[in-house]
């Protein structure tokens, strides 16, 4: 099979230059492509050297309709709404479409479910190694803690992130959920502020802190009578979501249609 052609969206972000530089250096990848929005600066630029990488002659293009025709698959760490765009693409393309998008709604996952029936699709709220056997981990450990456990989220990432909580936070209470057997809605617990009475019995509980640059830090708290389970990963380079990401678009280049997660990628 011949090298996988890759373009990254959002190229010109902190995240779109680790991923060219992650593409670069893999074997078996070829970086063919960077998308960015319509109006941004980096437009016309040359991909590698907005990278870091030197000039590569692969100037960044607002327009990806040529190059959703020529690439095996992109690499997507953009925003909901832009997303949700590049799926609809990628399905008309029927190629590759990795998403590690976070913030994305329950009308934005219909639309990528629905373009998951003509594109391989992997998503996921962490694409890192470490994050997906983390959450495998929380889904045995609450599977096996009985009710009397109580079940706490903490998430610190840096000042910039918008979303709250971090979309891998939703990721370790689903698996917490799913552990318990119980639908995450009916049993998250996001704002506490005032009197709000003693904690209820297999609520799933999140806090949120945010600061400095911190890239990512989770921990999944099981607090029972007597002892207490802490479940930590801290992410000190972004270079893992984006080897997670190419990991994820190798490994769906031999797949049908279909919309995966890193646990498929994984084998968990």
């Amino acid at each position: 099979m011949s090298d996988m052609k890759l373009a990254v969206l959002g190229a010109a972000g902190r995240m779109g230059q680790t991923l060219a530089r992650a593409v670069a250096a893999t074997e078996g990848c070829v970086l063919a492509a960077g998308i960015e929005a319509k109006g941004s600066p980096a437009v016309g630029h040359d991909l590698g050297e907005v990278a870091g990488l030197g000039p590569l002659g692969i100037p960044i293009t607002d327009d990806p309709l040529p190059v959703f025709a020529e690439v095996h698959g992109v690499l997507d760490f953009t925003t909901p709404n832009a997303t949700v765009a590049f799926a609809g693409l990628a399905a008309q393309a029927r190629i590759v479409h990795v998403i590690g998008t976070t913030g994305l709604n329950v009308d934005d996952q219909a639309k990528i479910e629905a373009a998951a029936r003509h594109a391989s699709i992997v998503k996921a709220g962490n694409m890192s190694l470490g994050i997906n056997l983390l959450a495998g981990l929380t889904a045995r450990v609450a599977r096996t803690l009985g009710p009397e456990f109580d079940i706490e989220i903490l998430e610190l990432h840096h000042r910039r992130k918008r979303d709250a909580p971090s979309g891998t936070a939703l990721l370790l209470g689903e698996a917490a959920a799913a552990g318990r057997g119980v639908a995450l809605k009916d049993h998250n617990v996001r704002v506490r502020d005032g009197d709000v009475g003693p904690r209820r019995e297999g609520d799933i509980g999140f806090a949120v802190l945010r600061g400095g640059d911190v890239v990512g830090e989770h921990k999944v708290i099981f607090a029972g009578p007597g002892e207490r389970i802490e479940l930590v990963h801290i992410a000190t380079d972004r270079g893992i979501f984006a080897n997670g990401a190419i990991r994820a678009a190798l490994w769906a280049r031999g797949q049908g249609p279909g919309l995966y997660s890193m646990q498929d990628v994984i084998g968990l």
